[in-house]
């Protein structure tokens, strides 16, 4: 019988949702430097579900959240520790398909997903030192603002006005927050404005995120889940703690996944889409530096 990765996925979120656990919400800062998972060998940060799945296999207690596929640990000369077991990340791959007859021949995408297995750097041996260093931990007060990621924010070009409360005003573009004061401390501010960062990215003039089609009468609970995981990467990038902002959504977002096996898939990707925009806004600020 042929597996349903979607379903499958989809079903171990439910099923950490149904507990109450968000797998994208985390203590960030005591591990500041080492949340975002990459590959070991490239550098290159995973993005979209596997970023979350990889968070979840985090809970084994690894110490640094480096990847590598069996094949590229021999390469580098070492090996996969015998009994270990891999996490599975996924791609989606485009085929093009050949359909009709001579002459009125046509051309669709296909979209296939496939399953891969990497292990952490921990459950390696004879691995080279370089391939298990992470980014060195960046130190903050979590009472004061932070210079750095009020830069990011200033870097974005956003209209963001303190003094109201929480929200993205779509009809005026721009960004409601209370004080900072107001806030526990930074880490509920800064998850705070991620979250509507990232609806502010959505914008038909930014990434025109438009879930209509989508997502029909589901799509204000799968913008909320963009949302909380567009704070939640950036919030891990940042070193600030995670924390659930819209708790009464947990139920919405459990009906969404049971009704939309892709649902999670579709909601990682576009929450990355809005993460990678914000930092090439960054990047193109002289000012902003990368963590």
């Amino acid at each position: 019988m042929k597996r349903d990765l979607y379903a499958e996925v989809s079903a171990r979120i439910v099923a950490e949702l149904e507990t109450g656990a968000m797998p994208w919400n985390k203590p960030w800062s005591t591990t500041s430097g080492a949340n975002t998972p990459c590959n070991a060998v490239t550098n290159r940060p995973y993005s979209g579900c596997n970023t979350v799945l990889l968070w979840m296999a985090q809970a084994a207690g690894y110490r640094t959240p480096r990847f590598l596929t069996f094949k590229q640990a021999l390469e580098l000369g070492g090996h996969v520790r015998k009994g270990e077991r891999g996490t599975k990340i996924y791609f989606v791959k485009q085929l093009k398909i050949q359909e009709g007859a001579d002459g009125e021949r046509s051309t669709r995408l296909v979209s296939m997903m496939r399953e891969y297995s990497v292990f952490n750097v921990s459950q390696c041996e004879g691995l080279p030192d370089s391939v298990k260093i992470g980014k060195p931990a960046r130190v903050r007060n979590p009472d004061r603002r932070d210079d750095f990621a009020d830069e990011f924010l200033r870097s974005t070009g956003a209209d963001i006005r303190e003094g109201g409360e929480a929200c993205y005003v779509s009809s005026r573009d721009l960004i409601s927050m209370p004080t900072f004061e107001a806030f526990k401390g930074a880490d509920h501010f800064y998850g705070t404005v991620f979250h509507e960062l990232t609806h502010w990215t959505g914008h038909k003039s930014r990434l025109n995120r438009d879930l209509k089609n989508r997502f029909g009468s589901r799509r204000y609970a799968a913008e909320e889940l963009i949302a909380e995981l567009g704070a939640a990467f950036l919030c891990a990038e940042f070193g600030f703690d995670g924390d659930l902002r819209h708790a009464g959504y947990i139920a919405t977002w459990t009906d969404l996944l049971r009704a939309d096996k892709r649902a999670f898939f579709t909601a990682c990707s576009q929450a990355s889409k809005a993460a990678d925009y914000l930092r090439g806004l960054a990047l193109q600020a002289p000012a902003v530096v990368a963590a």
